[in-house]
């Protein structure tokens, strides 16, 4: 494949001279335009890029329905203690709140569907109520993330990258629900045997 050929011009942007196209073309014009925000199913968050309207990178708080996250020990186990964080997040500036109902740690044992859904659901449809910002559900199982959506989850936050099957992803199509990928070798029982990268 032949590369293009650049030239410097005096304005700062380099002009290409591609091999398969007649003219000249800008990096400017070559460059897809940036994305400004992102659609979630009920919301629109607002990206922070130069120029725009949101000039501070977002943060997301991290809420842990556990017992046994690697964060906080498992002090946010009751849903009203993790409704209680998640609002003291917000309060400190949390754009988007994510909620998890099974521990990703290293080492960590997996939970049912049936435990993860008691677990998150009752916190998210709280948090729904209470908060304007989004919220993410973060799981590996369809089933959750269908069940979140439904009780006002509008991000999915898939931790294992649609590993499980292609659910997910028609979970997240189907209700306009933003979708998030997480990367992990193996599972959390068995991520540090051995990683190789």
């Amino acid at each position: 494949m032949a590369a293009a050929s650049v030239r410097a011009t005096g304005a700062g942007n380099p002009e290409l001279r591609h091999p398969r196209r007649k003219g000249r073309v800008t990096l400017m014009q070559m460059t897809p335009p940036r994305p400004t925000h992102w659609q979630l199913r009920t919301r629109r968050l607002e990206l922070p890029w130069p120029g725009g309207p949101v000039r501070r990178p977002l943060v997301m708080g991290i809420v842990n329905v556990t017992p046994d996250s690697f964060s906080d020990g498992g002090r946010c186990l009751a849903p009203e203690d993790a409704m209680r964080h998640g609002l003291a997040l917000v309060s400190e500036g949390a754009d988007i709140l994510d909620l998890g109902g099974e521990s990703t740690r290293p080492g960590a044992a997996p939970v049912t569907v049936e435990e993860e859904l008691a677990r998150v659901l009752p916190v998210i449809r709280a948090l729904a109520r209470e908060t304007r910002g989004p919220l993410s559900i973060d799981t590996r199982h369809a089933e959750v993330a269908e069940a979140a959506v439904e009780a006002g989850a509008t991000i999915i936050n898939d931790v294992e990258a649609g590993r499980s099957g292609p659910r997910m992803w028609d979970i997240a199509r189907g209700t306009a629900a933003g979708y998030a990928c997480m990367h992990m070798q193996g599972s959390p029982a068995t991520m540090q045997a051995h990683p190789a990268y």
